[in-house]
């Protein structure tokens, strides 16, 4: 007999979700962790960085006070209380997961698992004895990890990951961030905002690559501007780790250039958990380090799922979620439907934020769609200029012909709250004369996206 309905392996953001679903669907369910609950997202990603980036939003606007009629003397920093913050916030989410877990009834089981034929897992606890369990549906959440380059080979402490970036003893008075998606810039952000001297190196000629590159322009003017030094088209050949700092080799377009830094933050993707799990001895299809699935997340081998980063979506926690309650209300035989990886927010929470979803411009372009592009820049929004956040805009795209809405895109304050209406609306097949229509409260950030879609169809009144 099967101990569980539904097993998850791994309790980030996409098997502690999957495992509640499961649970309130009725399924006997257990879920099996072998560091904290919560995974990456929780512990070490998506909260606690945000948690680091308030603070050093809060000290931008200490310094700069006096932008809003205030005064505020003697403004310092206490990196430390700063971090213990972060891991603070993180403890709390942690310890909210483990409350969830009781309150579903879902079985946690402590230690590393391993996948076993027969649909079942083995699990080594900590004080290394193992036990096995069975059940009807195993599903693979294992998450990711940092990258390594093999020019860049972290040893946490003059080369690091977004672990040791989140809990440095000493704030470095120099960093090189190699690699300039969301991990990369706001970890640049972060630093640059406490006072540390921060170079970002990016590979593709643009920062923030999966972006519009209206963004990327506008977030590498708003960076430098910030002090962050920029090179794009540029890569990291060697690092010498042998003196008192590093000295990183890059290669550009020019030639060869030596940078010096107390630290280099590897920040260059990441990479799947799926070694050692057992795939192999179950023979579950792996290519390109990613577990091969259905659209319902099924594997070649019956009774096997996977979900999340170890799949090839995007690598986001939204994402995983989405895919695991998908998953287990598809075992529940509800109707459902594939998700649509075309309606899936970015957001990247420096300041400015990036947020976008669906087609960029230059992706419009490349399919050969008559468009129409509107703009609104917020240095127009009353609301943006009172807060004192007049960077960035709202860029929206919409085919010309039917008036859907392919791609929008937003720099600025507060941008990875607003996306959502956009991701609705594509949802909802929306077009842009509905957007027209619909009264956007005044005076908000979110009018800028009435703005530019009015843009679009020269119907703006504020430019």
């Amino acid at each position: 007999m099967a101990d569980f309905d539904v097993l998850v392996l791994g309790s980030g953001p996409g098997g502690y979700v999957t495992a509640i679903r499961a649970s309130q669907l009725g399924f006997k369910t257990g879920i099996i962790e072998k560091e904290s609950l919560g995974g990456v997202c929780l512990n070490w990603g998506c909260i606690p960085t945000k948690a680091l980036l308030k603070s050093a939003q809060v000290f931008e606007y200490l310094k700069h006070a006096e932008d809003y009629g205030l005064k505020a003397e003697n403004i310092d920093k206490d990196v430390d209380g700063v971090v213990k913050r972060s891991r603070s916030v993180a403890d709390g989410m942690s310890k909210g997961v483990q409350f969830l877990m009781k309150k579903n009834k879902i079985e946690v089981i402590k230690g590393f698992g391993t996948l076993k034929p027969g649909k079942k897992i083995a699990v080594k606890g900590e004080d290394g004895k193992e036990s096995e369990h069975g059940a009807k549906h195993i599903i693979i959440a294992t998450g990711a990890r940092s990258r390594e380059l093999p020019s860049l080979k972290q040893d946490g402490k003059k080369i690091i990951g977004y672990r040791e970036a989140m809990t440095l003893e000493k704030q470095p008075k120099k960093m090189i961030v190699v690699g300039s998606g969301a991990i990369g810039i706001e970890f640049a952000y972060f630093y640059n905002s406490m006072g540390t001297d921060v170079t970002v190196v990016e590979y593709l000629p643009n920062i923030v690559p999966v972006e519009d590159e209206d963004i990327s322009k506008q977030l590498e003017r708003s960076f430098k501007k910030a002090g962050v030094k920029i090179m794009t088209a540029s890569e990291v050949t060697k690092v010498d780790t042998s003196g008192d700092g590093v000295k990183a080799t890059v290669k550009t377009s020019k030639g060869e250039e030596v940078l010096e830094a107390d630290v280099v933050l590897s920040a260059v993707g990441i990479k799947s958990n799926i070694e050692n799990i057992g795939l192999e001895d179950v023979g579950i299809k792996t290519d390109k380090d990613k577990i091969l699935v259905d659209d319902y997340y099924q594997t070649n081998v019956p009774g096997y799922y996977a979900i999340g980063d170890v799949t090839p979506g995007q690598a986001l926690a939204h994402v995983a979620s989405a895919e695991g309650i998908l998953c287990v209300e598809k075992l529940a035989d509800m109707h459902v439907e594939p998700l649509d990886y075309g309606n899936i927010p970015g957001c990247t929470y420096c300041m400015p934020e990036v947020a976008s979803v669906g087609l960029t411009e230059k992706q419009a372009k490349e399919k050969g769609l008559d468009i129409k592009i509107g703009k609104f820049p917020f240095s127009a929004s009353g609301k943006a200029k009172a807060s004192g956040t007049p960077d960035g805009f709202v860029k929206v795209i919409f085919d010309a012909k039917y008036g859907e809405w392919l791609g929008c895109h937003m720099i600025g304050a507060g941008v990875t709250d607003m996306i959502a209406e956009a991701v609705v609306a594509r949802k909802l097949e929306t077009t842009g004369h509905e957007i027209l229509k619909a009264v956007h409260p005044h005076p908000t950030m979110s009018e800028a996206v009435m703005e530019a879609v009015a843009a679009a169809y020269d119907e703006v009144i504020h430019l």
